[in-house]
C-alpha cells in the first residue's frame, strides 16, 4: 500500500514538474489561429471542412512528437552563469552564459536571466541555436550605477525543436551575489596611461618642469644634454672626469582625498551621483601616488568626519581604500567645513595635498565656507575639486524661441557664470581649483597631481 502511494505521489510531482516546465509557443497559437479561422470559412465552403479535420489531428500528432522530443531526455540542456568576482562601478562589466545541447537534434534556445533589481531591466533574453552537442559560450554585459550588493535570479532557459509548437523550460543557478565596488577597471586603465605617458591622449596637457626637486638621487656620469649647474666638483676632482648629481621627484609625500557626502553631492550625472564620480577618481588617484612613491589616504565628511584612513605607503594601503570606499555613500545633511577644519589641523601635522571633491552651485555658498578652506590651505596644499552642471551646458547651447525658454537660459546663463566666478574667488586666496564634467573629473584629478609633482608645489 506504501508502495502504492510513493509511485502515485512520484508520478504526480512528475506530470506537475512537466506542467511547469511546458510552454506552447507562439507558432502553436499562430496555426490554431489559422485553423480556427478557416474552420468558420468553411460553413460557406463545404468542402473544406474534411480538410480542416486532417489538419487540426495533424497538429495534434505533431504535438506529441515535438512533446517526446523536448522531454525525452531528463536533461538536455546545461547552462551556467560565468560572474565576475565583482563588479566595477559605472562600467561595463561582462557576464557569460554557457550553455550546451546535449538532445540528438538543433535546438532553439531563449536565455533569460533575472538581473538584479538595480538594473530595472524587464526585456533581457539572449536567443540562439545550438546543433545537438554543441557548446556555446554567450556574453551580455551589465553596468552598474551603484555600489552595493547585487544579487542574480535564476537563469531561465527554454529550449524548443525544429517544429517549435512547445517550449520547455529549464532553470539554472538559482542565486548568485556580486559585490559592486568602485571602478578599480578605470583604476587599471588610468595607472597602464600615467606610467606610459599615454595621458596625452585622454586630455592630459604637457606640463614644463620649473627647477627640480630637492632630493637626491645618485651620482653618475656626466652625459651631454645634462644640467652643468649639478656637476659634483668633488667627485669629478677624485674621478678626474665630469660627474654630475642626479635628483628626482620628492616621494613620501602625504596626498588625500577629502570627499564631501554632504547633500550637494546626491545630484546625478549619466546615472551616477556626483560622489561616485569622486569615489572612482579617488581609487584611482591614491593608486597612482602610491606607484610614484607617496603615501595615500583618504576620508569623508557631512556633519562630520568619516570613513578615515590615513596616509600610508604599505602593501596593504590600496585594498583597504577600496573596503572603504566601497561602503561610502552620501547623506541628507549639510557639510560641516569647520568640523573638517578641526580634524584636518588635528590629525594631519605633516604638510599634505588635500584633494577635497566638494560642489558649489553659488558664489554666497562658497563665501560660507571660505574662512575655513582659508585656514586649511595655510597648512596644506588644498586642491577644491567641484563640478560643472552638464545640464545647464547642453540647455545653453539650445535656441530659445519663447519667453519662458528665454528666462530659463538667462538663469542658466547665471548659473554657469557664478561657477567661474567660485574658480577666481578661490585662485584669488591662492587655493588651487579644479572645475570640471563628471565624466572628466579622474582625467583632470590625476593631471593636477601630475603637474603639483612636476611643479614641486607640495
Amino acid at each position: 500500500m506504501r508502495c502504492s502511494n510513493f509511485r502515485n505521489h512520484r508520478d504526480t510531482a512528475i506530470v506537475k514538474n512537466i506542467y511547469k516546465a511546458l510552454f506552447l509557443s507562439k507558432r502553436f497559437f499562430q496555426v490554431l489561429l489559422a485553423l480556427i479561422v478557416l474552420f468558420i470559412v468553411s460553413f460557406f465552403f463545404e468542402r473544406l471542412i474534411d480538410y480542416l479535420v486532417i489538419g487540426f489531428f495533424i497538429l495534434i500528432g505533431l504535438l506529441v512528437v515535438d512533446l517526446i522530443l523536448i522531454y525525452g531526455k531528463s536533461k538536455g540542456i546545461k547552462a551556467s552563469r560565468i560572474l565576475p568576482d565583482k563588479f566595477s562601478n559605472g562600467d561595463e562589466n561582462p557576464v557569460e552564459v554557457k550553455a550546451q545541447n546535449q538532445y540528438g537534434f538543433k535546438t532553439y534556445l531563449r536565455i533569460i536571466d533575472e538581473l538584479p533589481i538595480q538594473f530595472q531591466k524587464r526585456d533581457f533574453k539572449i536567443e540562439t541555436e545550438l546543433q545537438s552537442g554543441a557548446i556555446q559560450t554567450m556574453m551580455y554585459t551589465a553596468r552598474p550605477t551603484e555600489r552595493g550588493e547585487f544579487y542574480f535570479g535564476s537563469l531561465n532557459v527554454f529550449v524548443k525543436s525544429g517544429i517549435g509548437l512547445i517550449w520547455r523550460k529549464y532553470i539554472f543557478d538559482h542565486d548568485a551575489m556580486v559585490p559592486n565596488y568602485p571602478s578599480f577597471l578605470q583604476m587599471r586603465k588610468y595607472e597602464l596611461m600615467a606610467f606610459t605617458n599615454k595621458l596625452k591622449d585622454y586630455g592630459m596637457k604637457k606640463i614644463r618642469r620649473i627647477g627640480h626637486t630637492m632630493e637626491f638621487e645618485q651620482i653618475k656620469d656626466y652625459i651631454l644634454g645634462d644640467d652643468v649647474r649639478n656637476i659634483n666638483w668633488k667627485a669629478t676632482a677624485k674621478r678626474n672626469q665630469l660627474m654630475i648629481n642626479q635628483f628626482q621627484d620628492e616621494k613620501s609625500q602625504p596626498v588625500y582625498s577629502v570627499i564631501d557626502k554632504g547633500r550637494v553631492m546626491k545630484m546625478p550625472f549619466e546615472e551616477l551621483k556626483l560622489v561616485d564620480y569622486a569615489i572612482n577618481a579617488t581609487l584611482v588617484i591614491s593608486n597612482i601616488a602610491l606607484k610614484k612613491g607617496d603615501k595615500a589616504g583618504m576620508f569623508s565628511f557631512s556633519s562630520r568626519v568619516y570613513n578615515q584612513v590615513m596616509a600610508q605607503k604599505r602593501s596593504s594601503q590600496m585594498n583597504l581604500i577600496l573596503e572603504t570606499l566601497y561602503n561610502l555613500d552620501t547623506d541628507f545633511r549639510e557639510s560641516d567645513f569647520s568640523r573638517l577644519y578641526i580634524d584636518i589641523k588635528r590629525k594631519i601635522t605633516q604638510r599634505s595635498l588635500l584633494l577635497l571633491y566638494t560642489n558649489f552651485e553659488t558664489l554666497d555658498a562658497l563665501h560660507r565656507q571660505l574662512p575655513y578652506l582659508q585656514a586649511i590651505a595655510k597648512n596644506h596644499l588644498l586642491v577644491v575639486i567641484f563640478f560643472e552642471n552638464t545640464e545647464l551646458s547642453i540647455m545653453l547651447k539650445e535656441k530659445a524661441e519663447t519667453t519662458q525658454e528665454i528666462f530659463t537660459k538667462t538663469i542658466a546663463e547665471k548659473f554657469a557664470y557664478e561657477k567661474k566666478l567660485i574658480v577666481n574667488e578661490l585662485n584669488k586666496f591662492g587655493i588651487q581649483t579644479i572645475l570640471t564634467k563628471p565624466q572628466e573629473l579622474t582625467v583632470n584629478t590625476i593631471n593636477k597631481y601630475l603637474e603639483i609633482k612636476a611643479r614641486g608645489l607640495l
